[in-house]
C-alpha cells in the first residue's frame, strides 16, 4: 500500500465504540484513503506491538481516539492502549531518520472535549477534536480535517454520513438474506467489514 494515501486508525476495540469505527472506516475509503487497523488481520503467533509499529511506519495519517482515557465506572481500569500507540506515533514522527516521517500528520480525536489535556498534561499543545460520542460528528471531524491538510476535493461530511447509511442499510439488508441476524451483522470481523465497503463504494 501507499505510504501517501495510509491512515493508520487507533481507538478502542469495544462494542460500544463499533457504531462509531464502521463510519470512520468509511469515511477515510469515501475520501480516497487506505484504513489501517490492526483488526484488519488477526493471526495469534504474531507479536502485537511489531504489528502495530509495521502499521505506523507505513501510515503518512494516523487518527489516535482517546475516548477511553477515563473509566466509566468505579473499579474499572481506563484504556492505555490508546495514549502508548499515540505516544509510538509522535516518536516515528520526531526521532525517525527517515525524511518521509517528518511529513507524517496526526488527528487526536476525544469524547469529551478537553479531556485529552486533563488525562496527559503533555499534550497540552496538541489541538484535538471532539466527537462526543456521536457517529456523525465524527465523520464531520475526520473529513474537515482532511480538507484543513490540504485536501480540498473531499466530498462533504453530509454526503459521506448519508452515503454511509445507506451502504449499511444496503449491507444488512444482503447480509440478512444471506441468514445473517442482527447479532452477526453487529459482529461483522473488520476485515470482512472493510471488503465490503471496496465492493460497494460509489
Amino acid at each position: 500500500m501507499d505510504f501517501e494515501k495510509n491512515i493508520f486508525i487507533n481507538c478502542p476495540f469495544d462494542d460500544d465504540y463499533f457504531p462509531l469505527l464502521k463510519p470512520l472506516l468509511y469515511t477515510v475509503k469515501k475520501i480516497g484513503f487506505n484504513p489501517r487497523i490492526s483488526l484488519e488481520r488477526n493471526d495469534s503467533g504474531e507479536i502485537r506491538l511489531h504489528k502495530i509499529k509495521e502499521l505506523l511506519e507505513s501510515s503518512k495519517y494516523s487518527i489516535h481516539d482517546l475516548s477511553r482515557a477515563k473509566a466509566k465506572k468505579v473499579g474499572e481500569y481506563f484504556r492505555q492502549n490508546m495514549p502508548f500507540e499515540l505516544g509510538l506515533d509522535l516518536g516515528c514522527r520526531d526521532y525517525n531518520n527517515g525524511q518521509e516521517f517528518k511529513t507524517k500528520k496526526i488527528l487526536i480525536l476525544e469524547e469529551e472535549k478537553y479531556s485529552t489535556q486533563k488525562a496527559l498534561s503533555d499534550l497540552s499543545f496538541a489541538d484535538c477534536k471532539c466527537h462526543k460520542g456521536e457517529a456523525e460528528e465524527l465523520v464531520y471531524e475526520v473529513r474537515n480535517w482532511f480538507a484543513e491538510n490540504g485536501h480540498r476535493k473531499v466530498p462533504s461530511a453530509s454526503s459521506i454520513w448519508d452515503g454511509y447509511n445507506i451502504f449499511y442499510a444496503d449491507l444488512y439488508e444482503e447480509k440478512s438474506k444471506q441468514g445473517f441476524k442482527q447479532k452477526d451483522i453487529n459482529r461483522l470481523p473488520i476485515a470482512e467489514f472493510m471488503d465490503y465497503i471496496d465492493e460497494n463504494i460509489k
